[in-house]
């Protein structure tokens, strides 16, 4: 059995956000809770992924990031180097845009190292945190399947993502 390991972005995920319906829809789906939502360190939160799979077959393991935890996924994968089944990286924030300007402590840059388990990116059009060239960057550094599905904005609550039935189809492909 696969278990999904959730990882919002800044902030958390809140009650209406698809990765809440993602947790609340099955027993092995687990969010990592991170002890500083509104000020991350890149290092608290990498070392919470990493306690978080203790235990846990990483032949069975698949992270779900969303926003500024797809950068956490990366920087986990090149600081731990495990080989997991894979990981559904949603809306990943770009960094290094202007418009970034949230206090974070080790969050300077997205690595572009080539993560070496399966993944799939999923990107919107119109994000007011990555541009869709930037996005699809990403994916390409880190050997991803890339998918955009158009103007979905950051693809979280605001944008009318609570329920994603499609989101749940597209993380069948890793698990």
């Amino acid at each position: 059995m696969a278990y999904y390991f959730i990882i919002p972005g800044l902030g958390n995920s809140g009650p209406d956000h698809w990765q809440t319906h993602f947790e609340k829809s099955g027993d092995n789906f687990i969010r990592i809770d991170q002890q500083e939502w509104d000020l991350p360190a890149s290092k608290d939160w990498i070392e919470n992924i990493d306690n978080a799979l203790i235990g846990y077959n990483l032949n069975d393991v698949v992270l779900i990031g969303h926003s500024l935890g797809c950068t956490a996924i990366a920087n986990w994968a090149k600081q731990y180097q495990r080989i997991i089944k894979g990981a559904l990286l949603v809306a990943p924030s770009d960094l290094e845009a202007p418009r970034y300007t949230f206090a974070t402590v080790g969050f300077d840059h997205v690595p572009l190292d080539k993560l070496n388990f399966k993944t799939i990116v999923v990107a919107s059009t119109d994000d007011e945190w990555v541009t869709i060239q930037r996005a699809e960057f990403f994916a390409k550094n880190w050997g991803s399947e890339f998918i955009n599905i158009g103007s979905a904005g950051h693809i979280n609550a605001d944008a009318g993502f609570g329920e994603w039935p499609e989101g749940l189809e597209i993380l069948k492909k890793l698990g």
